[in-house]
C-alpha cells in the first residue's frame, strides 16, 4: 500500500530523499514532465488539452526529527528538534539515525534518580540523548556526524476497520492523496509539487510557486485532530470520520472567500463529507503560496490525524480517500467553468 510506505520512508526536513523516490517510481509513467528543483521539490506536470488555469497542487514530503548536534564522550547523542515536536513524547522512543538507519532509543536520566521538581515536567532537550549502543565518542563518530538526522522507528499498522497508525501522516497522507491524482487526466495544466522543508517554514513551496506562478492552488495535508476525552468539543479543531477538513483561517492564512465557498459546493453536490477546521496556530504550505507574486487563491483539504508530531498517528481512512475525492470533483469542476475567473469584489 502507497500510503504504509510513504509512512515508513525516512524523510526529516533537507533529507526527502528516500520519500521522493518513491514518489517518482509511483509517477514517472503517468505524467508529462518529472523533475526536481534546486531546493528539492519533485515538480510533477500534466498538460492537459487547454492552457488554463493552471492549478498547483502541493504535499510537502518531509517530517519532524531529530538533528545530532554533539557525541559525548560516552558516545551518547545530543539533538535538537527539526521541527514542532512535544517533548513529553520522546523519552524511551526508538529511532533511527542517519542513512544507514543505525538503530537507537531516546534516553534520559532513570526516574528513581530524577528529583521531584523533575519529575512534574518535560525533560529538556539538553537532558536527552540517543543511545546507539556505542562503548565511547571515538567508536559513535565512526557511525554519525554531526548534523546528521534521526527519526522515529514506527511502523504503520491497521488499527480498526477504517483506522490506521503510524508515523509522518503530516503530511504523508497528502503525498499519498497527491500521487492518486497526479494519475488522474484533467482539461487543464496540473503541477503536483512535493515540496521539502514545509516543517521549518514551508520553504520548498515558497521557491515552487514563484517558479511555477499558478493560477490557483491546493494544499493537501494531515491536520490536528484532538477529539480525545480531556478536551472539550470547542477544542476538537478537526475529528476522526467527519471526513476531510477545509481551513477557513490558520496561523499563516485566511482561505481565499470564493474558492473555499466553491469547495463547500463541490463537497455537498457530490454528498462528500467534510468539516471546517477550527483555528489553529499553525500553518501549511498555504501561508507561502498564497502571498506569492500578486497573490494566489489558496486552500487546504487536510485529513484529521491524532497524536500528530509523534511517533504514532491515528486516522481514518475514509478522511483521507474523501480528501481524494473532493479534490477530484474540485478539479472536474474546473474543467466545467467553475472557480474560473472568479475574483472578490
Amino acid at each position: 500500500m502507497l500510503l504504509k510506505r510513504l509512512s515508513e520512508a525516512i524523510g526529516v526536513s533537507s533529507k526527502e530523499d528516500e520519500v521522493r523516490n518513491i514518489i517518482r517510481e509511483e509517477l514517472v509513467n503517468y505524467v508529462d514532465e518529472l523533475r526536481t528543483d534546486a531546493l528539492g521539490n519533485l515538480i510533477a506536470y500534466k498538460k492537459g488539452k487547454q492552457s488554463s488555469p493552471r492549478l498547483m497542487i502541493t504535499a510537502h514530503m518531509d517530517e519532524i526529527g531529530l538533528m545530532i548536534t554533539d557525541i559525548t564522550d560516552d558516545g551518547l547523542l545530543s539533538f535538537k528538534p527539526v521541527g514542532g515536536i512535544d517533548k513529553r513524547v520522546l523519552v524511551s522512543k526508538r529511532v533511527l539515525v542517519g542513512e544507514d538507519k543505525i538503530p537507537g532509543v531516546i534516553g534520559a536520566k532513570a526516574i528513581h534518580l530524577q528529583k521531584p521538581n523533575e519529575r512534574k515536567k518535560p525533560l529538556d532537550y539538553k537532558q536527552l540523548y540517543i543511545d546507539i549502543g556505542t562503548k565511547d565518542k571515538k567508536e559513535s563518530e565512526k557511525l554519525v556526524e554531526l548534523g546528521t538526522m534521526a527519526s522515529f522507528d514506527s511502523k504503520y499498522e491497521q488499527l480498526g476497520e477504517d483506522t490506521v497508525k503510524g508515523k509522518a501522516f503530516d503530511d504523508r497522507v497528502g503525498c499519498a492523496a497527491l500521487v492518486e491524482l497526479m494519475k488522474k487526466d484533467y482539461d487543464f495544466p496540473v503541477y503536483g509539487v512535493f515540496t521539502v522543508q514545509e516543517e521549518v517554514g514551508a520553504r520548498g513551496a515558497t521557491v515552487a510557486a514563484y517558479d511555477i506562478e499558478p493560477d490557483l492552488a491546493l494544499v493537501l495535508e494531515g491536520t490536528t485532530a484532538a477529539d480525545v476525552p480531556d478536551i472539550k468539543e470547542e477544542g476538537h479543531v478537526t475529528k476522526l470520520g467527519d471526513g476531510p477538513a477545509l481551513t477557513f483561517r490558520d496561523g499563516a492564512m485566511i482561505t481565499y472567500k470564493p474558492l473555499l465557498d466553491r469547495l463547500i459546493k463541490v463537497a455537498e453536490d457530490n454528498q462528500i463529507n467534510y468539516q471546517l477546521r477550527k483555528f489553529t496556530k499553525a500553518g501549511t504550505d498555504g501561508g507561502k503560496i498564497h502571498l506569492t507574486q500578486e497573490g494566489i487563491p489558496t486552500a487546504v483539504i487536510s485529513v484529521p490525524c491524532r497524536y500528530i508530531h509523534s511517533p504514532a498517528a491515528v486516522m481514518n481512512l475514509k478522511d483521507y480517500q474523501a480528501m481524494i475525492d473532493l479534490a477530484d470533483e474540485f478539479c472536474h469542476d474546473i474543467e466545467k467553468g467553475g472557480f474560473l475567473n472568479e475574483r472578490v469584489d
